[in-house]
C-alpha cells in the first residue's frame, strides 16, 4: 500500500463522512418539523418508543443524535426517564440502515436489473440529480431534496474511493496478522470502540468495516467483536453530551452505555459459547458487506427484543450509578433551554415556544394577582408579583437569547419564520408583564397615599378585570394550541374592552366633575386603564400574529382589525354581540364605539 493510496483512503473516509452528515441533515430538515410531536407520543408504550426511535435515527443516520435529542428533553423536562429509554432502543435499530444501504453495492450479476440497482450505477446520477435541485432551484423544499440526494451520492463516491484505496492491503502481510490478532474479542471491542469514539459515530465505522471487507482479510472471527465494540462506542457522544445536565438527562446517557455493554457481553458469550460447542463452523470465512449489514442489524433487534421487558432494570441501574443529589434537585425556577437540542432545530423550536407559553402564562397570573391591590393592597402578594415579573424579565432575555443560537444553525425558511414570530411573541408577553407591575405600583401608591376608588369604580373595575382574565386566558389558550376556536374570540372580546374602557373614562370624569370621586385617586384610576387597554391591545396582536402564521402570511392587529371588521372571520359578530351583552350588561350601559 503506497502512500498515494493512503492519501485516497483518507479523502475516501473523508468523502464518506461528509456525505453520511449532510445526507442526515437534509432528512432531518425534512422530519424534523415532525419529530417533536412524535416523540412526544411515547407515554404509553415501549414498543412504540422502540419504533418511533428506529424510524427517527433512520431518517437522521445517527443514533447518538437521537439519544442526544432524548437527553435534551430529559433535560427540559419534556420526557422521563421510562419514556428515554424505549427511544434509545429503537434508535440502535434505525442506525443498521446505513449498512444496510451500503451492501447493495454488493449486488452483481450480467442481469440489467440488478446492474441498474447497484449503488456503482445509480449513485453518480443521484447525486448529479441532487446537485441540480441545490444548485438551480430556489424553493427550500427542492434543496432540502437535493441536499439528501447530494448526500447519498456522495457517501457511495467516498465508499468506493475507501474500496479501491485498501485494494492492496490484501497482500500486506502485517495488515492480515493485525486482523487475525483481532480476533481476540476484548482486543476486537476495544478497537471497534475507539474507532467509532474517534469518528463519532457507528454507521460511520461500520462502513469503513464493509470498505475494508474488500481486502479478504475481514472475517466473521474478526469483524464480530468488531461490530459489538462499535455499538459500545457510539455511546460516548451522549455521554458527552449529557456533562451538566440534569440527574435524569445524565441517566438517560448512562442506559445508553450499560444497555450496549450488557448486549455486547451478552452476544460475546453466546457466540463463543456455540464456537465452543462447534456450532459455527464459518468463524474463518470473509465477511462481505451483506454479512457485516446483517450482523450490526441482527445484534441491535436481538438486545432490543431481550431487553425490552427488562426496562425498569436498566432505570434501576442508572439510578443506582447516577444517584439523586442529597436533599434532591431545586425546583427549577427557568425553562430548561437545553442547546443538546440545537442538533435538531426543529425540536429546539418547540421547546423555545413551550417557554414563550410559560411566559405568557406568568404574564397573565400576574396581572390577576395586580388588580385587587387597586382595592387592598398585600405585601406578600406584591412581593410574588415582583418575582414573577423578574423571571419573566430573565425568560426575556433567556430565550431571546437560545432563538438567535438557534439562528445561527442551518434552518428552512419555515424554521426561520418561526424564530421571528416566537421574539415578536416574547416582546409582546413582556410587555404585558409591564403593565401588570405598572398597575401594582398604583395599588402601592393609593396605599402609600391612603387613597381609594368610588364604589361605582370599583364595580366597573371589577367587570373589566373580568374581560381582562378571559382575554389573556383565551390569548394563551390560541398560542399553546394554534388550531383552537379560542384564537377566533381574541379580537372581539378586545374590541368589547376598549368600549368599556371608554365608558369607564367617559363616567369617571363625570363623577370628577360631581365630586363624587378624588382628584388624585381619579388620575390614578385613568393610568389603570391605559395599562389594562394597552394588555388587551398586546393580546390583539399577538392574535393577529398567530391568524398570520395560520395563513402563512404577515398580518398585524389593525390589518386584522381592518379584516374582521368587514366580517372576514366567520361569527365574529355574534361574538361581539355576545361579549357586549356579557359584560355591558353587567356594567348597566349601552355602548357605542
Amino acid at each position: 500500500m503506497t502512500i498515494f493510496d493512503l492519501i485516497n483512503l483518507a479523502g475516501g473516509i473523508g468523502l464518506f463522512l461528509y456525505g453520511m452528515s449532510i445526507m442526515g441533515a437534509g432528512l432531518e430538515k425534512i422530519a424534523g418539523g415532525k419529530m417533536e410531536k412524535v416523540l412526544q407520543k411515547l407515554t404509553c408504550s415501549v414498543w412504540r418508543a422502540v419504533l418511533l426511535g428506529a424510524i427517527i435515527t433512520g431518517l437522521i443516520q445517527s443514533s447518538a443524535g437521537t439519544t442526544v435529542i432524548c437527553i435534551g428533553l430529559v433535560n427540559a423536562g419534556i420526557f422521563q426517564l421510562s419514556q428515554a429509554i424505549g427511544v434509545i432502543m429503537g434508535a440502535n435499530i434505525g442506525t443498521t440502515v446505513t449498512g444496510q444501504l451500503i451492501r447493495l453495492a454488493d449486488i452483481g450479476g450480467d442481469n440489467l436489473l440488478l446492474t441498474l440497482i447497484n449503488p456503482k450505477t445509480f449513485s453518480p446520477l443521484v447525486a448529479l440529480a441532487g446537485a441540480i435541485l441545490f444548485v438551480f432551484f430556489k424553493s427550500p423544499k427542492k434543496r432540502t431534496i437535493g441536499q439528501v440526494l447530494m448526500g447519498f451520492g456522495i457517501l457511495f463516491t467516498g465508499m468506493f474511493t475507501m474500496e479501491t484505496a485498501v485494494y492492496p492491503l490484501r497482500e500486506s502481510e502485517l495488515f492480515l496478522t493485525l486482523f487475525s490478532k483481532l480476533q481476540n474479542p476484548l482486543l476486537g471491542v476495544l478497537a471497534g470502540a475507539l474507532v467509532t469514539v474517534a469518528i463519532q459515530s457507528s454507521s460511520a465505522s461500520v462502513g469503513i468495516l464493509q470498505a475494508l471487507s474488500a481486502t479478504g482479510a475481514v472475517t466473521w472471527g474478526s469483524a464480530i467483536p468488531i461490530i459489538l465494540g462499535q455499538n459500545i462506542g457510539t455511546c460516548s457522544t451522549p455521554l458527552i453530551a449529557s456533562m451538566g445536565a440534569s440527574t435524569a438527562a445524565k441517566r438517560s446517557a448512562v442506559v445508553h452505555l450499560y444497555f450496549n455493554i450488557i448486549g455486547t457481553i451478552v452476544f460475546l458469550l453466546g457466540i463463543y459459547g456455540l464456537r465452543a460447542a462447534g456450532l459455527f463452523p464459518f468463524w474463518y470465512d470473509v465477511m462481505n458487506k451483506g454479512d457485516i449489514a446483517n450482523f450490526h442489524t441482527l445484534f441491535n433487534v436481538v438486545v432490543t427484543l431481550l431487553f425490552m421487558p427488562f426496562t425498569r432494570v436498566l432505570a434501576w441501574l442508572a439510578e443506582r450509578t447516577i444517584p439523586d443529589k442529597p436533599g434532591g434537585e431545586p425546583d427549577l425556577t427557568m425553562p430548561v433551554l437545553d442547546e443538546r437540542l440545537f442538533t435538531s432545530p426543529a425540536v429546539a423550536l418547540q421547546q423555545a415556544r413551550n417557554a414563550v407559553a410559560k411566559m405568557g402564562s406568568r404574564a397573565a397570573r400576574n396581572v390577576q394577582l395586580a388588580l385587587p391591590l387597586l382595592k387592598t393592597y398585600d405585601e406578600e402578594q406584591a412581593d410574588q408579583i415582583d418575582q414573577r415579573e423578574s423571571l419573566i424579565d430573565k425568560m426575556e432575555v433567556g430565550v431571546s437569547n437560545y432563538l438567535v443560537r438557534i439562528s445561527e444553525h442551518e434552518l428552512s425558511e419555515d424554521e426561520n419564520q418561526q424564530v421571528n414570530e416566537l421574539i415578536s411573541f416574547i416582546t409582546d408577553f413582556e410587555r404585558i408583564g409591564d403593565y401588570a407591575i405598572n398597575v401594582r405600583e398604583r395599588g402601592e401608591e393609593m396605599r402609600d397615599k391612603e387613597l381609594a376608588f368610588s364604589e361605582a369604580a370599583y364595580e366597573e373595575m371589577a367587570v373589566l378585570s373580568d374581560a381582562l382574565q378571559e382575554i389573556l386566558q383565551l390569548t394563551n389558550q390560541a398560542f399553546g394550541e394554534p388550531g383552537s376556536q379560542c384564537l377566533e374570540q381574541v379580537e372581539p372580546l378586545e374590541e368589547t374592552i376598549d368600549l368599556l374602557c371608554t365608558t369607564m373614562r367617559r363616567r369617571h370624569v363625570d363623577r370628577l366633575r360631581d365630586g363624587a370621586c378624588q382628584l388624585e385617586s381619579g388620575i390614578i384610576f385613568l393610568d389603570v386603564l391605559t395599562d389594562l387597554e394597552r394588555i388587551s391591545d398586546h393580546c390583539s396582536n399577538i392574535a393577529a400574529r398567530l391568524v398570520g402564521m395560520r395563513r402563512n402570511e404577515t398580518l398585524d392587529a389593525h390589518a386584522l382589525r381592518r379584516e374582521l371588521h368587514t366580517g372576514a372571520l366567520p361569527g365574529y359578530r355574534e361574538s361581539m354581540e355576545k361579549y357586549r351583552e356579557k359584560y355591558c350588561e353587567r356594567m348597566g350601559a349601552e355602548l357605542t364605539a
